[in-house]
């Protein structure tokens, strides 16, 4: 395994978990209370709406069609790039006392003032009832993901790992939820995709600790569980540098040069990264830990071993 750096003494996270663990419970009250009192901006896959793909015969001027499309009333629109330079994505959401058509055809005219050669290349509505669908959808989606990643585990490892890891990763949700809520950013389907993305991202950081953990466990048979716990932790810090480093990378990309189609997508994988490095090591270790995990869960003890404690 390539190693970017190679720590001689472990060190000491488990002497630490009662603090990162209150760090944590703090920033999970905070997220819920955020979800609670402000909930979360629901943009146009949700809530329902008009979703247009408009064509310009050159670069698209993003600011002055917003600006244009704000002057005529409608100042919940969203305007992004959607492919190239010159093709641009509108989004309103539903508005009362107008149909899809009307919005369309406001937005149509509006935008023919200053450049009438645009082409409309296609119209959507998403009504109420289809939005309320998706979010059943999503919600049921998080809900198949987070069980299936505990049956894994349970039978992977152990039960005490598996509710360990679970709850690590929907601290991670409920953060990225929290986060949302707090600045009213808009939460589409791309959002929820990420959430779904991380989900599986930081339950492999997590299955690399147990891994290891459970390595330990039977190769360090005279040491404490709070060290073992330490050392598995220590010993893959390499690892977890390079990987979530170059994920990052490719992450940040995404939100400098993706344009406003992949903005809040690489800000949830952004927030999901930090805290799931944050989460699989200090969260989901210390909840092995206090769960009470021993040797016997992994090791049957040995003929000599059973006869001394009769």
């Amino acid at each position: 395994m390539i190693e970017f750096f190679k720590l001689k003494k472990d060190i000491p996270f488990m002497r630490y978990g009662r603090v990162t663990t209150t760090i944590s419970l703090l920033t999970f009250v905070i997220a819920v209370w955020a979800l609670a009192a402000k909930g979360l901006n629901f943009g146009v896959d949700f809530t329902g709406g008009t979703v247009l793909e408009i064509s310009y015969p050159q670069a698209a001027p993003i600011d002055q069609i917003r600006h244009a499309l704000e002057r005529s009333g409608l100042t919940e629109v969203t305007v992004q790039n959607f492919g190239s330079s010159r093709d641009v994505l509108i989004r309103l959401p539903l508005k009362s006392g107008m149909t899809g058509a009307q919005i369309s055809e406001q937005i149509i005219t509006t935008l023919r003032v200053d450049h009438a050669n645009i082409a409309l290349q296609r119209v959507d509505f998403i009504g109420p009832q289809v939005g309320k669908e998706l979010y059943e959808s999503g919600a049921l989606a998080l809900l198949v993901v987070c069980a299936g990643i505990m049956g894994y585990l349970a039978i992977r490892f152990q039960w005490k790992f598996a509710l360990a890891a679970i709850i690590a990763n929907l601290h991670d949700v409920i953060i990225i939820l929290g986060c949302f809520a707090i600045f009213q950013w808009e939460f589409s389907l791309t959002v929820l995709a990420g959430i779904l993305a991380i989900l599986g991202y930081s339950v492999n950081e997590s299955v690399v600790v147990f891994d290891r953990i459970r390595e330990n466990l039977r190769k360090m048979r005279n040491r404490p569980i709070p060290e073992i716990i330490d050392n598995a932790i220590t010993t893959t810090m390499s690892r977890t540098v390079i990987t979530h480093a170059m994920t990052q990378t490719m992450v940040l990309s995404m939100l400098l040069f993706g344009g406003e189609a992949l903005h809040y997508f690489a800000v949830a994988l952004t927030i999901g990264i930090l805290f799931g490095i944050y989460s699989s090591v200090l969260v989901a270790s210390p909840i092995v830990l206090w769960l009470g995990v021993s040797r016997e869960d992994f090791i049957k003890p040995t003929k000599q071993e059973a006869d001394a404690t009769v």
